[in-house]
């Protein structure tokens, strides 16, 4: 009986390896030819060979290996009689498994060789000591090749450049003259000018008009816009392109993420920032908490901000139909859109509020809030509003900044003068007593740790009193821009508007009105009362 039945196994960890490559000497067709050489020079014949593409040994347990299960199962049935790889590291590089794979093929009469390492022996302690360190330093090694790639990655991702892969859409790579470790030209991205225009489109429609993935890719398909390979929109690809921070100019890689690349940019901070924030809001799974609509479509002006005033609870739309008929006996259907108190219709609790109120009564009340502020905003000069604020906070937090400054230039001048003055007195050159000087320069030290906190404190406040500025000035520019396009738009962009402005309207008896701002509106000092 013949027992030199082979089964070989051929794997390379990524799917370039698969093919011959004269600069690689671990690929697929190296390994396969070093094999049936080695096996014709030991009278073997070889009955079986399998391989395994793209397959990492370190990464991806034997459980999940289809090639190792059926190599166990046939060893099981006695089909073949040694396991020959190229090298043992082949058959995986995990510490706290291969090598016992290895000692349960030979228990199982599977003799197991490589054609670089001869064959494994289990005849001592010292056999499966080998076995052991041998796996356990290939394991080893993979490790660290896994951290020099990543930090890799990391490097490439800080610095901007591009690590591969799939170019995002809004992108071209091209070459950039830079050559890596390896003397290969590296490719950067850079903005494909076309599909940035379509980039824009989504993130306008997500960001002005409060449309969905779904809505946005049904749009630009009836615009017969096309993907990169020419196919039609689907949702997913839009939702992708949403929640990339690539498009402000970011780069990232796992936990690596990189400063704003400007080149890179094609949607600005604000933008990005609301659709990630609506998208939020409407993931929310506390429904009582939302207040971004679900959806712009209606003709609604209030959809997910508007609450009952009396038991709190959300109200939703309804519309119900009615007939009525003419003197001259035509019969005319009427359409009746409400709000309506969820939890009282519903008999949630106990609302002594209203059941429903009139749509156009509750939208044009609120419209007419919405006008009001744009008239008052538009009223107070923008340079008149930061004057103010800045001469009411920031002009004392300066001079404090600055008082801080002194005093912490002070301490450290002092601390270090003392800490010389002990030098000497070591050295016996000064006048000083070291004891006396000891207990100075810990006074000082304290001293000098307690400036260092005022400023360290101060320079924090004044960060965040420059932020509280840019966010009044920018809160500024979008009203404006809002009131001279809200009565010319459609309820798509009104709804948003309104939802960007208001956070809950809070709706009691006889309409009478109380809103939450998403604004703070005593900032610019507009007199607003919260209760109309």
């Amino acid at each position: 009986m013949n027992k030199n039945r082979v089964y070989c196994l051929y794997r390379v960890s990524t799917n370039k390896q698969v093919d011959y490559d004269e600069k690689n000497t671990a690929d697929i067709p190296m390994q396969r030819k070093a094999c049936r050489e080695f096996a014709d020079k030991m009278g073997w014949q070889i009955i079986r060979e399998e391989q395994e593409n793209g397959i990492s040994g370190f990464k991806v347990s034997a459980e999940k290996r289809d090639k190792i299960q059926l190599i166990k199962e046939h060893a099981e049935k006695g089909l073949f009689d040694i396991l020959l790889v190229f090298m043992f590291d082949r058959l995986g590089r995990k510490s706290d498994e291969t090598p016992f794979i290895v000692e349960w093929l030979t228990k199982k009469g599977i003799k197991v060789w490589s054609v670089n390492e001869g064959e494994q022996r289990f005849e001592s302690h010292t056999d499966r000591l080998t076995n052991y360190i041998r796996f356990w330093q290939a394991d080893g090694e993979s490790q660290k090749t896994s951290i020099r790639t990543r930090t890799a990655m990391e490097q490439m991702v800080m610095e901007g450049r591009w690590r591969g892969g799939t170019v995002p859409y809004g992108y071209i790579a091209v070459k950039s003259g830079q050559l890596n470790k390896r003397k290969h030209e590296v490719s950067k991205l850079i903005i494909n000018e076309e599909e940035a225009k379509v980039v824009r489109q989504i993130f306008n429609l997500a960001a002005a008009f409060g449309y969905g993935r779904w809505k946005i890719s049904t749009i630009l398909n009836k615009q017969e816009i096309k993907t990169r390979d020419g196919k039609n929109w689907h949702e997913s690809s839009v939702g992708g392109i949403l929640h990339n921070r690539i498009y402000i100019g970011i780069l990232r890689n796992g936990k690596a993420v990189s400063e704003p690349f400007e080149e890179l940019r094609i949607v600005d901070d604000a933008t990005f920032e609301k659709v990630q924030n609506q998208m939020n809001e409407r993931q929310n799974i506390n429904k009582e908490t939302r207040t971004v609509p679900l959806n712009v479509s209606g003709q609604s002006l209030l959809s997910g901000n508007v609450f009952c005033g009396h038991c709190k609870g959300r109200l939703t739309l309804t519309t119900n139909g009615s007939k009525r008929k003419h003197s001259d006996g035509s019969i005319v259907a009427c359409k009746r859109t409400r709000y309506v108190c969820y939890n009282k219709t519903r008999k949630r609790c106990e609302c002594d509020g209203q059941t429903g109120y009139t749509m156009h009564i509750l939208d044009e009340k609120v419209i007419q809030v919405l006008h009001m502020i744009f008239d008052k905003m538009k009223s107070v000069p923008q340079q008149t509003i930061i004057d103010h604020l800045y001469s009411k906070s920031m002009f004392s937090l300066e001079d404090e900044l600055n008082g801080a400054k002194a005093e912490f230039t002070r301490a450290t001048n002092e601390y270090t003068s003392l800490k010389a003055e002990i030098v000497k007195a070591v050295q016996g050159k000064s006048k000083f007593d070291a004891a006396i000087l000891s207990e100075l320069v810990n006074t000082a030290k304290e001293k000098m740790s307690a400036a260092s906190e005022r400023l360290t404190a101060l320079n924090q406040e004044y960060a965040n009193g420059q932020n509280r500025l840019k966010a009044i000035e920018e809160n500024y520019t979008r009203i404006l821009k809002w009131s001279e396009v809200f009565d010319g738009s459609p309820m798509e962009v009104k709804k948003m508007i309104a939802s960007m402005i208001i956070n809950r309207v809070y709706v009691y008896e006889n309409y009478r009105l109380e809103f939450e701002f998403n604004i703070d509106f005593e900032q610019f000092e507009l007199g607003l009362d919260s209760d109309i």
